[in-house]
């Protein structure tokens, strides 16, 4: 079972670039963010020829969040309980009705920049407001895989400089800190059983030439409950993909980052 993960900073705009990589990898299920689009303007086609069930919690121009399937899809959750008044579309939550069901996630935390606004604050909130859903998701003693993109860099090796990070949202000591308190609660971060030995790094900045210097952060991530964490059995960055373009699509930011599962 390969699950995987991917920031696709807008679904449509990459399209090509995106179902390409569906083709080659076949993923049996897949979390993507920042699909820039509301629910209508997914492109279900292009991914229902290639098998999946597809459940969208989308949000005009910014945000959004996917979760496709080679497996029915059951027990949807849209949103994060604790804020009723946020309408971004950051949380999407489903049981894969799989022969072993287990449950997946597509995450995309805020950023939070710049540090000393609400949008710093509504980070923190929302970190607390995930920590509270991840408690009770532990309590149903089931498989469960927090997929998508953290918006963390969890520690100063995750990244090429920490020095130029330092007054970012996505290396604050608080931020990192409740990063922590996941592991500290039961979950796995999946790239500490599996760590690559030629990259840790899942996003290059479009600036600067980062991506040709290598100037990389890790801040997608799979956390895994125990009951899937035991069954943990590959852990792949697909960091190429952020170097392949079409004449149509150029490639995200971030890459897909997957996990596999043994029976």
């Amino acid at each position: 079972m390969k699950i995987a993960t991917w920031n696709v900073n807008s679904v449509n705009a990459r399209l090509e670039v995106i179902i390409n990589w569906f083709r080659d990898e076949r993923p049996d299920v897949c979390s993507l963010q920042e699909l820039k689009c509301i629910d209508e303007k997914f492109p279900y086609e292009a991914f229902e020829s290639l098998g999946y069930n597809i459940v969208v919690h989308g949000q005009k121009t910014y945000n959004g969040v996917a979760i496709l399937s080679k497996f029915p899809l059951s027990d949807i959750t849209k949103g994060l309980k604790g804020e009723d008044e946020d309408e971004q579309s950051r949380y999407l939550e489903a049981v894969v009705d799989a022969p072993t069901p287990f449950r997946v996630t597509s995450i995309y935390l805020p950023n939070g920049n710049p540090l000393g606004t609400e949008k710093y604050s509504y980070k923190l909130r929302w970190i607390d407001r995930l920590y509270a859903r991840a408690t009770e998701l532990l309590q149903f003693e089931e498989a469960t895989i927090l997929s998508g993109d953290f918006n963390i860099i969890p520690e100063p090796i995750d990244c090429y400089n920490p020095a130029v990070w330092m007054d970012d949202a996505l290396f604050q000591p608080q931020v990192r800190a409740a990063f922590r308190k996941f592991k500290n609660l039961g979950y796995t971060d999946a790239f500490d059983v599996l760590p690559p030995a030629d990259n840790r790094y899942t996003f290059w900045d479009y600036q600067a030439g980062a991506w040709q210097k290598n100037e990389g952060i890790r801040i997608d991530h799979h956390l895994l409950s125990p009951q899937a964490a035991d069954k943990l059995s590959g852990f792949t960055i697909h960091k190429a993909t952020r170097g392949i373009a079409t004449d149509n699509a150029k490639a995200s930011d971030h890459v897909p980052v997957s996990v596999e599962f043994a029976p």
